[in-house]
């Protein structure tokens, strides 16, 4: 669904120049005698210095350090040389080199853009060398300059690296400053070669490219009695628009389960690999699903399967992240990275949380509730029921007539943005300022944000729209991609330092997203009168958030899975993941739905094109929920500025100043067990 530029993405690629060969500990090369004499050295030539972040910068760069940088007695001289005791001087220098960075990591953002128009836009067919430029790392190489000038040894022994466990520790009393010096300490952790940095945007930039084209015809596919049941133009990319299909059929009280059966089987087939390959993608030949036949003209062709390529590009995805394992001693899996730090969360925790949400018997109650308002056993599909929200009552073909109308193309979608702000509270004049620093492109894929790096560049927003104008799926997605490009543009206007600007993690930003796209409804100027909003409201967010979770486990285990499996074959990964799913289905589904062994949970694409991301997507409905409970009575938008102004403080940091308690599930199990009863 989108596809965010994190802060310093560019610079926190943690590149360099180095023989194409594997260093692990031994790498170091200043040994702890050499560093325990340019301590007391600088000790005794600037006794005003502070001690502590005189031993942590030095060590720290002890730490990056290697052969072709000098010896060490160059490395001695370049510290007595270039650290820096007096604060005053300090925070000019920091001040300097944030400019420094805002500039590089804005310039090489739009360059990235610039040169991945025509893979992420609807800009007609993709050439090869599209794919080469768009897939190209602009900024692989900063690092290997920066590590040969010597700037990142400036940097880390003037503003060194801090862990989780001393953010989460010393955080809470450190000033603004303090915090934006701690952040600079974030980009130069570990040094991995630039080859292998461009391995993986190269096999990130496939599977991205694979999962974009993955298009279903609908109206092609048949019955096994050669019947059609979607429209002749429907195009479904898998998976977000097979699924939004599925959630829109529940309104058809006529053909809606036969649609919706029919989506299941074709979403098994593309997990199963056992799709034919001509129909992705293809309007040229006719599909039926349950039987998986191919015909062309009424003729019968010989199909032959997608043979295990979804999984090919999820082990792509491993193998290039996990030869940079021995460049990160203490972050040395792919896993820790993504979590401990990327998201600041460890991998156990994030488990454990989900594991507490989906382990709730209240879950079960929920399920009854919907079985009793269809009017049937439920079936597997089912995790995406659509019936909690008030929308699902209103035809689909009615939504969409009216965002149609109203947003024919990118265009007339942008001009909507003021208006749409200023409904959500913000002024006439900030509405136009948050709106301006906006462009709104067409999308190849469904849709996706991509933030600017730097104060007077424009975030993107990408969307899908057919030439009839944007259907009600496009108009739903797009409106949280826009939650995503004002969080992006708060974050980074309103923060007081550049270093600080964004959000802890994605899952912040995705709180967001959460919160705009559950107003799109209110956004399109349809009054929602029923008095159990609230309660139902707290149904479907209950309901979305045993989906996503379900899938984020999915997600993790099969990474883990990996990781005791890495020279598994696709097949093997194919066989394993849908165990998985089945497996975590049992867990955790079968006793809430009544069925067992579904391998649903596999079908995201977020598996395939972004590797451990789904998780961001629960933290993200949580956070949203509390958010959400805290914004009653208050108004939106002052909230909104006031919250995503904090900037990247660590999760749970964060989240106590943004509501005054820490992430959790509990308020939402307290919210569901209130409307149960």
């Amino acid at each position: 669904m989108k596809k965010l530029l994190l802060l310093l993405a560019v610079l926190t690629a943690c590149s360099t120049h180095e023989p194409k060969k594997e260093i692990n500990k031994s790498a170091v090369y200043i040994s702890e005698t050499t560093v325990k004499a340019v301590i007391d050295t600088v000790k005794a030539a600037q006794p005003g210095s502070d001690l502590k972040l005189l031993e942590k910068g030095v060590k720290h760069v002890a730490s990056l350090w290697r052969r072709e940088d000098g010896t060490a007695g160059d490395f001695s001289e370049f510290i007595k040389k270039n650290y820096i005791s007096d604060p005053a001087k300090r925070r000019t220098v920091f001040n300097k080199i944030s400019s420094y960075i805002e500039s590089l990591s804005g310039y090489n953002n739009e360059i990235t853009l610039d040169l991945r128009k025509t893979l992420d836009e609807a800009r007609g067919e993709i050439d090869e060398i599209d794919r080469m430029f768009g897939n190209y790392s602009v900024g692989s190489h900063i690092q290997t300059d920066f590590y040969s000038n010597k700037i990142a040894f400036t940097i880390a022994l003037n503003f060194p690296y801090f862990t989780l466990a001393e953010k989460e520790e010393l955080g809470p009393k450190w000033s603004r400053d303090d915090w934006a010096m701690a952040r600079m300490g974030d980009i130069f952790i570990s040094r991995v070669p630039a080859e292998l940095e461009q391995a993986v945007t190269e096999a990130t930039g496939n599977s991205e490219m694979y999962i974009a084209e993955y298009n279903i015809h609908m109206g092609h596919l048949r019955t096994d009695d050669g019947r059609q049941i979607f429209p002749d133009k429907m195009v479904l990319l898998s998976h977000w628009n097979l699924r939004d299909e599925l959630k829109a059929d529940y309104a058809d009280k006529k053909n809606g389960t036969e649609k919706q059966e029919m989506i299941y089987k074709v979403m098994q087939r593309i997990i199963n690999q056992d799709i034919p390959k001509m129909v992705i993608n293809s309007p040229e030949y006719e599909w039926a699903p349950y039987s998986n036949t191919v015909t062309k003209a009424g003729i019968k062709v010989q199909a032959s399967p997608e043979q295990d390529t979804r999984y090919s590009h999820i082990i792509n995805n491993f193998r290039t992240r996990k030869k940079m394992d021995a460049f990160n001693p203490e972050m040395n899996t792919f896993i820790l990275r993504k979590f401990s730090l990327e998201m600041e969360i460890s991998q156990n925790e994030v488990e454990s949380l989900f594991d507490s949400f989906l382990s709730s018997p209240e879950l079960i109650k929920v399920g009854l509730l919907i079985k009793e308002k269809l009017g049937r056993d439920l079936k597997p599909y089912d995790i995406w029921y659509d019936g909690f929200k008030t929308r699902s009552s209103i035809s689909e073909d009615l939504l969409t007539s009216k965002t149609a109308a109203l947003y024919p193309d990118p265009a007339a979608f942008h001009a909507g943005m003021p208006l749409m702000l200023k409904k959500l509270g913000w002024s006439a004049e900030k509405s136009s300022y948050i709106a301006d620093k906006i462009v709104v492109d067409p999308a190849r894929g469904s849709g996706h944000a991509w933030g600017a790096a730097r104060k007077g560049s424009f975030s993107h927003l990408r969307t899908r729209i057919s030439d009839k104008g944007m259907d009600y799926k496009g108009y739903n997605i797009a409106i949280h991609e826009f939650g995503h490009n004002v969080e992006q543009t708060i974050s980074l206007y309103n923060v007081d330092n550049y270093m600080m600007s964004g959000v802890p993690n994605t899952a912040f930003t995705e709180a967001n997203a959460f919160i705009f796209q559950s107003r799109d409804l209110f956004l399109l100027g349809m009054k929602d009168d029923n008095p159990n909003k609230e309660k139902m409201d707290t149904f479907d967010a209950c309901w979305s958030l045993m989906e996503i979770m379900g899938v984020g486990m999915v997600d993790m285990k099969v990474w883990k899975w990996l990781y005791a499996n890495p020279d598994a074959t696709p097949a093997q990964l194919k066989k394993s993941t849908i165990a998985i799913a089945i497996e975590v289905w049992n867990k955790y589904f079968a006793p809430v739905i009544g069925v067992k062994d579904s391998p649903i949970l596999a079908i995201y694409s977020h598996m395939i094109d972004s590797p451990l991301y789904l998780a961001n997507y629960s933290y993200g409905l949580v956070i949203q929920f509390q958010i959400e409970e805290f914004l009653k009575g208050k108004k939106f938008s002052d909230e909104i500025d006031r919250i995503y102004s904090q900037g990247r403080l660590t999760p749970q940091l964060w989240m106590r100043g943004a509501v005054g308690s820490k992430i959790s599930t509990q308020p939402i199990l307290t919210a569901l067990d209130r409307a149960l009863k």
